[in-house]
């Protein structure tokens, strides 16, 4: 008690009843949606980070809050990180691994005393992952068109788990007889009793004819059960 100072006290709890609500605020919506990371995970990193931010002020300064907010950039990243996930040839998870860098510096914001410009963050957040949500459905529905794009193409196989290695070298050798680069050749699924390989063309110049004609010539040989392939934008 012989430390306790009652307007540091009233700073510090206006600090972490921002980071609070303004983290319940976003995490409402991340929870709203299904997401990895939802309402109590965006609350405790606002919280959290709010909290460190405060800390570093009142021990410190605002030199020292400053390198403890360095220091919560960087750990909130690793905590982003836990939340993407690979599925197949897809990364899921990076809008939500934002989201939570996000909530880290709406607490920081808060905890710093910063508590307009925390709102505002925060209003800011909410509008990227709700206003912008109709944008992004009418882009993705959007036919891609390889002249405007950096379209990524992919020519995928499936066969039989014993012959991957030879089904690898025929569709280098398909490709390669057509002339298009291949960038690499992987596994994306394996199976007790299939695997599925997927080669990923070097951005260039591509005929959908020409990919159908690959796909349909590598379905004629024995080894291999089906061939197809498939365009996305790059990253």
């Amino acid at each position: 008690m012989a430390t306790f100072n009652s307007s540091e006290f009233l700073t510090t709890l206006i600090a972490l009843g921002t980071a609070f609500v303004l983290g319940t605020a976003i995490g409402f919506e991340r929870q709203f949606r299904q997401r990895t990371a939802g309402l109590r995970t965006n609350v405790l990193v606002a919280l959290g980070a709010a909290a460190f931010a405060d800390l570093g002020i009142r021990l410190y300064g605002f030199d020292g809050g400053t390198r403890i907010i360095a220091y919560v950039v960087s750990g909130v990243g690793f905590l982003g990180a836990g939340v993407i996930m690979k599925d197949g040839t897809n990364i899921r998870g990076l809008n939500t691994a934002a989201t939570l860098w996000c909530s880290a510096a709406v607490g920081a914001f808060s905890g710093s005393g910063l508590v307009a410009e925390a709102v505002l963050l925060t209003s800011f957040v909410l509008a990227g992952n709700t206003f912008l949500r109709p944008l992004v459905n009418y882009i993705n529905r959007s036919p891609i068109d390889e002249t405007l794009t950096e379209a990524e193409y992919r020519v995928i196989v499936t066969c039989d788990p014993t012959d991957a290695s030879d089904v690898r070298d025929l569709i280098a050798e398909e490709l390669e007889k057509r002339s298009y680069p291949i960038r690499e050749i992987e596994v994306v699924l394996e199976a007790e009793d299939h695997v599925e390989l997927s080669a990923t063309l070097i951005p260039t110049a591509v005929s959908a004819k020409e990919l159908d004609a690959v796909a349909a010539h590598l379905e004629k040989n024995p080894l291999i059960r089906n061939a197809t392939w498939t365009v996305s934008t790059s990253a």
